[in-house]
């Protein structure tokens, strides 16, 4: 079987596209990490399926790089957008369904601007603060996040005996620069290494943020991959809505790969 697929990228976190509105690709865990992996396959962070969802644009299905289906991907997100503007199933705004709810977002030649789900609490505790934004969070702060060690910590947290047994966490380090602005570097569960940038990592990162130093949004953050920005309004103490992800999203070629090769 042929497969027609699209590569897209957000700030370097990348992702195989597939226009899988007739509901003909083999999902396959195997065959998705097969495809994902960076020597063997096409190479990406995940694999994203846009389908067709009544009462809404479409309906984005996200695979991690381990061929598993996984939670809510920020920048998978603004990806599928873009690819949904590619593909001409909307002009400028849009609609769409996700593992984690419905989200919405619009699109300009540059940015996508996406919504995010609503987020309600903040734990705090000695060394890092926890919260999920479609996706687990571990936050930690440090003083020099480019000389951290990202892949032994974050793996250290992703299977230790606090959220091991939860399913693991996804792991940030961030950096402050200066006043709403941080520079964040994650470890990806799922992908099981450190990605250029995390949508919801560095939304839970700027939150951790306001809950620590009362910043209002926006917030720039700093990622591997290039820049973004998280814009928010908290309603009541550490419950938050409006939450936008925002940033470039961008194809980066096309191609055929054979399912059985």
């Amino acid at each position: 079987m042929t497969i027609r697929f699209y590569k897209y990228q957000g700030t370097g976190n990348d992702f195989i596209m597939i226009d899988d509105r007739e509901e003909t690709f083999p999902i396959s865990q195997d065959l998705i990490a097969r495809l994902c992996h960076r020597r063997f396959g096409i190479g990406a962070d995940g694999l994203i399926l846009l389908r067709r969802e009544p009462g809404y644009d479409f309906r984005m299905v996200y695979f991690n790089a381990d061929g598993a289906e996984g939670s809510m991907c920020g920048n998978g997100g603004r990806c599928t957008v873009r690819f949904a503007h590619d593909l001409d199933i909307f002009e400028r705004s849009t609609s769409f369904l996700a593992v984690d709810g419905p989200h919405e977002a619009t699109a300009t030649p540059e940015l996508v601007h996406l919504k995010m789900g609503q987020v309600r609490g903040v734990e705090q505790h000695t060394d890092h603060d926890f919260l999920d934004t479609g996706s687990p969070h571990y936050i930690t702060y440090v003083e020099d996040v480019d000389r951290t060690d990202v892949v032994r910590i974050g793996k250290a947290v992703r299977y230790g005996e606090t959220y091991g047994p939860r399913g693991g966490t996804n792991v940030n380090f961030v950096e402050v620069q200066a006043p709403n602005h941080l520079k964040v570097r994650t470890y990806e569960r799922g992908v099981e290494d450190e990605t250029y940038s995390c949508g919801t990592g560095v939304t839970a990162c700027a939150l951790s943020a306001h809950a620590h130093f009362g910043w209002e949004g926006p917030v720039d953050i700093d990622v591997v991959g290039g820049k973004l920005q998280i814009a928010f309004k908290e309603t009541a103490p550490a419950h938050f809505d409006d939450i936008y992800l925002i940033g470039p999203a961008v194809r980066v070629f096309t191609g055929e790969v054979e399912a059985g090769a």
